[in-house]
């Protein structure tokens, strides 16, 4: 058994105190990981995205609001479109293949040589990426998740992708999710 002084055990405290209150400084003024600048262009891309699903069925316009609300949240430029495609059902049913076609403008790091007039300076920061606010009712959406992931997620620049899935076929789980770091500019607008 080890026996320390009050006297030596208050300064050791106080040491500790300073050592964390100094360490908390440091750590408010270094900007977060996911924040690192960097210099990326907006680069157009266009994608049909078709969706095939077991559990949920969109009609061809919630299928829209759906890719919509997505590209937004995965920092697509402003000027973005979003049309529904190829659809049978009529409007507000729901369609056994749903489709939408998407054309947007989306940040890459910039190549070498790029003209400075297109360089726009941007961050990394963490997108998690939610279809519906409520939990249950975005346990639905799981499958559209997952193909967003696969098909929509890569046409943006993104690092450190966390997707985890506990899609069953006819059956509703919660703890779906998908986020990742992702370029936005520095100033919206």
């Amino acid at each position: 058994m080890r026996i320390v002084s009050p006297k030596a055990a208050a300064h050791g405290a106080a040491a500790l105190c300073t050592l964390l209150v100094s360490g908390l400084a440091v750590a408010a003024d270094a900007p977060p990981a996911s924040a690192q600048a960097a210099s990326a262009v907006w680069t157009p891309k266009e994608l049909y995205f078709q969706y095939q699903g077991f559990t949920t069925h969109y009609s061809c316009d919630g299928l829209e609001d759906k890719m919509r609300h997505a590209v937004k949240e995965l920092g697509a430029r402003g000027d973005f479109e979003v049309h529904a495609a190829g659809c049978s059902a009529p409007y507000g049913k729901p369609d056994p293949f749903p489709a939408v076609r998407i054309r947007m403008s989306v940040l890459q790091p910039a190549p070498a040589g790029a003209a400075v007039s297109e360089v726009v300076p941007t961050h990394w920061r963490r997108v998690d990426l939610h279809l519906d606010k409520d939990p249950v009712w975005e346990a639905g959406d799981c499958e559209l998740l997952e193909q967003i992931k696969q098909k929509l997620l890569p046409l943006f620049a993104t690092r450190n992708v966390d997707f985890v899935s506990n899609c069953v076929p006819h059956q509703l789980y919660l703890g779906t999710r998908l986020s990742a770091d992702l370029l936005v500019p520095d100033k919206q607008g």
